[in-house]
This record gives structure tokens, C-alpha cells and sequence, in this order.
């Protein structure tokens, strides 16, 4: 876990920002000290900080327009940001009125003080990386992954639902939002109940889980008898039994429309020819297009490992 490399600190005491700088000793880091709100923006935008330090030890006014002011502004209203303040005084800090993510007190322990600074930066990835509806890992997250798996005898899954785009146009984002969810959870839970592994959403109706190639094709049919179990409870009786609805496609013709389903590209990370993350990709995107030859729910595991 690595402080951020770009630090700012507000604070009129001198004697404060030496005491951060000390314990900034020894770290990769640029340090910048600001006593006022005078240009402060404009070096922001110029440079932008990773983390922002401010000190509610003594006059808070310069802390309290400047925390404000980059709240306000939405290029810099999810910074994570840190208070320092003394030990017999916190307690009487009003929070609610600080829109900060925590805070440190004096005397500074070097120790806690870089851990702090470390795990605000890493909640703040976490944020940016998880996607807002399913609240799993999204792409930074994903190939993180996919690279820590290469060689290993693990499995890559693609997941794509068949059809969701026209789904989504005819029954709303609203119920779009929530086969998105549904398919969330029960790949989860399928990952969760053989073991464990990761799982992650690319965007949209993307998905991704890695887990131990022997436990894929398990894993692979739970997800499928669960998801169109679930989905078909989500057609009346008469689209269940001609197995399509009819809609407007997008050159404005009426179309039937296939119910949804789901398609599974597995990829081993243990083949020979799987000697890097782009090719994991290709491959899966191979395999898709061969689930994809069904109107049903199928998973396609890339068994060219020799």
C-alpha cells in the first residue's frame, strides 16, 4: 500500500506543514504547502493533487473556503481529503459540517499518519473503479486480474446477455437496469458457492469472472440454469411459449425478438498460447461469437491448451 505521490496541505502554521513534511520524509512525493485560497484553483488545475491535507488545529477559515470551494467544483468534489487536528479538540469538531474523509491527530504518528494517507487514496480507486449499479470491480479492477491470472491454472469467463439492447429499449432502463443486478448477483453467488474467485463488470451487459479452469464448467451451468430461471419470470406466458416478443429494431421495423439468455466465453490462463491479457480477450471474443449461434443460454470453453 503506496502514499500518493502528489500531496497538497493547507495550513497557515509553519511549524504544521514542517511537521507533515517530516513525516512525509523518506516517501516519493511532491509536497505543496498553500497559507491562502489565492490561486489555489488554478495550480489544482494545472496539477492536480492526489490527496489534500488540511488543518483544523487553529484558524479553520482558510481550510473550511478552500474544502468548499473544491467540493463545489465537480473536477475536484470526490478528492479525498484528510483534517488534522488536535487530540483534546476532536470530539468537539461538528463533522456533519466538514465534508472530509478523515482525519489525523497531533502529535502526528508517522506511522498511522502514512497509513491513512495510503488507505484514503486506495478507497477512492475502489470508488471510481466499481460500477455504481452492480457495486462489483469495473475495468482497472478486471485487468488487474486477468494479469495476476496468466499461467495459472485459472479460468477467464466472459459473460454477455443475448439481446439486452432491444430489451432494454422495449421495457425501459428501469428493468434493463435490474436483469444487469440480477445477473450481478447470481454470478457472485455462483463464483462465491464453488470456492470463490474474482468477479468484475466491464460495463453494460459485460461481465467477467475468473476462477479456479477446473471448477468452470460448474461454475458456468449454475450461473445459466439460475439466470434463465429468473428471467423467465420475466415474460408473460404467451412470449414464454412462441419464445420471442415482437419490438421495433433500430431501422424502425418490427422484429421477433428472442427472450433473453446469456452467453459464456471460458478462457484457460494456463495455455500455452494465452501469453498475455490481449489475448485472453480475442479469444473469449472467438468463443462468444460461437455461444452466440444459439438462441439459448451456452457456455464455450477454449479447450486448445496443447
Amino acid at each position: 500500500m503506496g502514499c500518493p505521490t502528489n500531496i497538497s496541505v493547507v495550513t497557515a502554521d509553519e511549524a504544521l506543514a514542517a511537521v507533515v513534511r517530516n513525516g512525509l520524509e523518506g516517501q516519493e512525493c511532491q509536497l505543496s504547502c498553500f497559507s491562502s485560497i489565492d490561486g489555489i484553483l488554478g495550480y489544482f488545475y494545472s496539477d492536480p493533487p492526489e490527496l489534500l491535507i488540511v488543518d483544523l488545529t487553529s484558524e479553520r477559515s482558510i481550510s473550511e473556503a478552500i474544502v468548499k470551494t473544491l467540493r463545489d467544483d465537480i473536477f475536484f468534489s470526490t478528492m479525498p481529503v484528510i483534517a488534522i487536528v488536535n487530540c483534546q479538540s476532536c470530539t468537539a469538531i461538528t463533522w456533519q459540517q466538514w465534508p472530509i474523509d478523515d482525519f489525523i491527530t497531533l502529535p502526528l504518528n508517522t506511522r498511522e499518519f502514512l497509513c491513512r494517507l495510503a488507505l484514503a487514496q486506495s478507497r477512492i480507486r475502489r470508488i471510481f473503479d466499481n460500477n455504481p449499479l452492480t457495486r462489483l470491480p469495473g475495468n482497472t479492477s478486471i485487468q488487474r486480474a486477468i494479469n495476476d491470472a496468466m499461467g495459472k491454472p485459472l479460468a477467464v469467463c466472459y459473460l454477455d446477455i443475448n439481446n439486452f439492447k432491444p430489451y432494454n429499449d422495449c421495457f425501459g432502463f428501469a428493468h434493463g437496469d435490474e436483469v444487469l443486478r440480477m445477473l450481478a448477483r447470481i454470478m457472485f453467488n455462483a463464483v462465491r458457492d464453488s470456492g470463490g474467485g474474482f468477479c468484475g463488470h466491464v460495463g453494460g451487459d459485460d461481465f467477467v469472472c475468473i476462477i479456479p479452469v477446473e471448477k468452470a464448467e460448474n461454475v458456468c451451468q449454475t450461473i445459466i440454469d439460475h439466470y434463465d430461471h429468473v428471467v423467465s419470470e420475466l415474460f408473460d406466458d404467451h412470449i414464454k411459449t412462441q419464445g420471442y416478443y415482437v419490438a421495433t429494431n433500430r431501422r424502425g421495423e418490427m422484429e421477433h425478438i428472442p427472450m433473453l439468455s446469456i452467453s459464456i466465453a471460458v478462457v484457460p490462463t494456463d495455455s500455452p498460447k494465452i501469453t498475455h491479457a490481449a489475448k485472453v480477450v480475442e479469444v473469449a471474443a472467438e468463443l462468444k461469437a460461437l455461444a452466440k449461434d444459439s438462441v439459448k443460454s451456452r457456455y464455450v470453453i477454449d479447450s486448445r491448451r496443447g
